[in-house]
């Protein structure tokens, strides 16, 4: 089986200043297994370019602040690109991280492992 080591997004709402609310990326590095990876291209009539689409479950080894956190985990990084998280499963020691498509946001990122 395939392993995988890389960041994950965790999105959180904090308060900027009085009465003015951003999102605040916080990046962690985990490990984890890759149980299924396979790609798929969506042709649309109405775009220029193909949508490229990945279908893959990522399996992690969960840290407390995981488990406490998972609702708030938005993307996960894999071969150079952030990934949508599109649907995660509880299976204790473990999240099971389903991975849809690309994620287009260019926001700041505060990587908290010290790296």
């Amino acid at each position: 089986m395939p392993r995988y080591y890389g960041n994950i997004g965790y999105v959180d709402t904090v308060e900027a200043r009085p009465g003015v609310w951003e999102e605040q990326i916080i990046e962690k590095t985990y490990k984890g297994d890759l149980t299924r990876n396979t790609r798929r291209i969506s042709q649309g009539t109405d775009k220029i370019n193909d949508n490229i689409n990945f279908s893959m479950d990522v399996s992690i080894l969960a840290d407390p602040y995981a488990f406490q956190n998972f609702h708030k985990i938005k993307y996960i990084t894999y071969m150079g690109s952030k990934w949508k998280v599109s649907n995660i499963q509880v299976q204790f020691p473990r999240l099971i991280l389903y991975i849809s498509e690309l994620y287009n946001v260019e926001e700041e990122v505060e990587n908290t492992d010290g790296q």
